[in-house]
């Protein structure tokens, strides 16, 4: 293909003028055109433009509506975590749907769709349950501080149940020297700081007490064995420097399991009897007045 040819057109006809005013023609070629035009004159859409829109709009999937089915079983889901008083586990709600239901499918895409709202749907444990979103927290706090404090005969005790644990009520007060108040154990055990364990194997079975977590917790120990000893006791000034010589702190222990003196809080019948043979208590007799009024029964 050679150049492209070059046409002069005058003022007057076809002949050619060598008039300042002649005009040099547009390319008679329609390859030197620009390729990039995808629009004719006048805001045309061009062929090419309409083939581009054409392979865009086959090349994207059209969006899948889900089955009512599929809908039903979402509704279902969702309802069941939300009327549960606790989270619940893939095997707690497949009892709701069909066998061979896609549980996890399920939860991950109401999962999906509770992300952006104000309540989401969060895995907790193995377990799901719906929570407050997390960015919306600061407009349900509520601040609200109150001190309660032990008064002296209830740090008494706590102190005494946390050297002395397990102890009964008879040995708190044969420890501090006087009686304890009926609601100072309440107090403490509502407080958290002290729960108790078992029963003392003894006459009447007296429950024997201990402490909790949560008194760990409150006073920042690793274990009750973290409580101060007598050095520490002394070096903060809470011991008399003129102590006696066999002047003894001892070592408390916080064992989850029964101590070999003890029995469980319901404990009964059996226990009751093998006391009683320990403790060689006597068999009440009967009445001899009430034996001889069933003997004149007629």
């Amino acid at each position: 293909m050679g150049p492209p040819r070059l046409s002069l057109v005058g003022s007057t006809g076809d002949a050619p003028s060598d008039d300042a005013s002649d005009k040099v023609a547009a390319p008679a070629n329609d390859a030197a055109a620009p390729a990039d035009d995808l629009e004719q004159e006048g805001g045309t859409p061009s062929p090419v433009h309409d083939l581009i829109n054409t392979i865009e709009t086959r090349s994207s999937p059209a969006p899948i509506e889900p089955s009512p089915e599929h809908r039903e079983k979402l509704r279902i889901v969702e309802a069941v975590i939300f009327a549960s008083a606790a989270p619940l586990d893939e095997a707690g709600i497949a009892t709701y749907l069909k066998p061979g239901d896609d549980i996890p499918g399920l939860l991950a895409e109401l999962q999906g769709s509770y992300r952006s709202r104000g309540v989401n749907l969060v895995k907790v444990a193995s377990k799901w349950a719906f929570r407050t979103a997390a960015d919306l927290s600061w407009a349900l706090e509520r601040h609200a501080k109150q001190e309660r404090r032990l008064s002296r005969a209830a740090l008494e005790t706590l102190a005494i149940v946390a050297y002395h644990q397990p102890a009964t009520r008879a040995e708190i007060e044969e420890i501090r020297g006087v009686s304890i108040s009926k609601g100072t154990l309440d107090v403490l055990m509502e407080a958290g700081f002290v729960r108790p364990r078992g029963r003392r194997r003894a006459p009447g079975k007296p429950v024997t007490y201990g402490t909790t977590e949560r008194f760990l917790e409150h006073f920042g120990l690793a274990a009750v064995g973290d409580l101060p000893g007598l050095a520490d006791l002394k070096a903060s000034g809470l011991l008399d420097a003129n102590l006696p010589p066999d002047f003894k702190v001892p070592s408390p222990t916080d064992v989850a399991a029964l101590m070999p003196d003890e029995l469980p809080l319901d404990a009964g019948g059996e226990d009751d009897e093998a006391l009683q043979e320990e403790l060689d208590l006597p068999e009440p007799e009967d009445d001899p007045e009430e034996a001889e009024g069933e003997e004149q029964k007629p």
